[in-house]
């Protein structure tokens, strides 16, 4: 196991956030790093969940769907029969990692067994939860894991995950160590958010002069028909009644007449309301609206990490819509540039998004990658697998 000298600060941070991890002032060895399967429904604990929330503050790279306060509610509303598990990486007792996994036969439409991280289709980024300086312990524990554990699985899949980053390049770094084989099966682009410039020069690049007087118009139009108000909240006061304003709004348009709504299915309305709930609480959220006479007609909910951004949700009146509220509200939004220490948000937006894509000019790169587990005649058979999926079989993440 090779040393980091960055373990020792990385787990007393987690200490003083919460995690109970209090080393010794002269601690100079590696941790004992170990990675184990558990029962999600074991994390539902106070003390467990302060745990993770520890480690979420103090994560290499930020995922807010991998947080407590998101995958714990969307765990009880979709897996019913427990079939999904959370792999916890301890460091000397300290929960350092975490990611879920579930053993499926599904391939994407094909009968072939492997492993993979969970998500699901309001869950928009699968990178795991690890504690800063821990990347590449990570994944050595990780694929030692799987590789004891393998089962049926002919490989791990991981789904959704950036293309760059501390935990990307510790993968690359990990995987050649014991010539593990693995692909890139997936890539698409969305828009971010990732840029020094202020909201307003900003926006005044994004859209041609002619495309922003248009929307100055449409403002002013809209102004003619009663009282405009921008709405920024970050705390937790009356959140249950911006959550069902917002549900009902959606639910409104076009996406409930299709029922693809959040409001239409049990799950997907427990799953946001327990989520904002849960963010606003924890100081993870912003609520971002646009109201006529106090009536909404477009709004945001953005999970905030730090100096990130995520824009999970948003809707708008559609009886609106010759005035863009839509646009308008993303030109608010912008407002994420002026703010200290900004440094990225993600749109969670699909690819090609035909408003967002042409507002926000930066694109995160987002992927699925399979690696082979267990002995070698297993990866030799998920190497052969690759190259007929991919064309050029499991050279790696180059």
């Amino acid at each position: 196991m090779a040393h980091d000298a960055s373990f020792p600060q990385s787990l007393q941070r987690l200490g003083a956030l919460g995690g109970g991890f209090a080393p010794a002032a002269n601690r100079v060895s590696t941790p004992r790093v170990l990675v184990e399967e558990h029962d999600w429904r074991a994390f539902e604990r106070r003390d467990r969940i302060a745990a993770w929330d520890a480690l979420a503050r103090c994560a290499t790279e930020p995922n807010p769907f991998y947080e407590s306060w998101y995958l714990l509610p969307s765990l009880r509303a979709l897996d019913t029969n427990c079939n999904v598990e959370l792999l916890a990486m301890q460091a000397d007792g300290q929960l350092a990692g975490l990611m879920p996994v579930v053993r499926t036969r599904d391939y994407y439409g094909h009968p072939i067994p492997h492993l993979r991280n969970w998500l699901h289709p309001n869950c928009f980024l699968g990178q795991p939860l690890v504690a800063r300086g821990l990347e590449q312990e990570f994944w050595r524990a990780l694929l030692a894991w799987c590789d004891r554990e393998t089962g049926l699985a002919l490989f791990l899949h991981l789904s959704h995950v950036p293309a760059d980053g501390p935990l990307r390049d510790a993968l690359k770094t990990v995987l050649p160590e014991y010539k593990r084989p693995a692909a890139k099966v997936f890539r698409e682009e969305r828009a971010m958010l990732h840029t020094g410039q202020s909201a307003e020069d900003y926006f005044a690049a994004s859209l041609s002069s002619k495309k922003r007087k248009e929307l100055r118009r449409q403002h002013r139009r809209l102004a003619e028909g009663g009282e405009v108000t921008v709405e920024r909240l970050t705390d937790y006061a009356n959140v249950a009644d911006w959550t069902r304003e917002f549900l009902e709004l959606e639910e409104r348009g076009w996406k409930g007449e299709a029922g693809s709504a959040l409001q239409s299915d049990n799950a997907t309305r427990a799953i946001f309301h327990h989520a904002l709930a849960g963010a606003a609480a924890r100081g993870r959220l912003e609520r971002l609206a646009i109201r006529l006479d106090g009536r909404p007609i477009a709004m945001l909910a953005s999970f905030m990490t730090g100096n990130h951004a995520f824009s999970f949700k948003t809707a708008y009146d559609e009886d609106y819509a010759r005035f863009s509220p839509g646009v308008l509200l993303q030109r608010e939004n912008l407002d994420l540039l002026d703010k200290d220490g900004f440094a990225w948000a993600d749109s969670c937006a699909s690819p090609d998004h035909p408003m967002i894509d042409h507002v926000w000019r930066e694109r995160r790169v987002i992927e699925r990658l399979s690696i082979g587990v267990g002995g070698r005649l297993r990866q030799a058979a998920f190497a052969a697998m690759a190259r007929l999926e991919t064309g050029h079989g499991a050279r790696g993440l180059v």
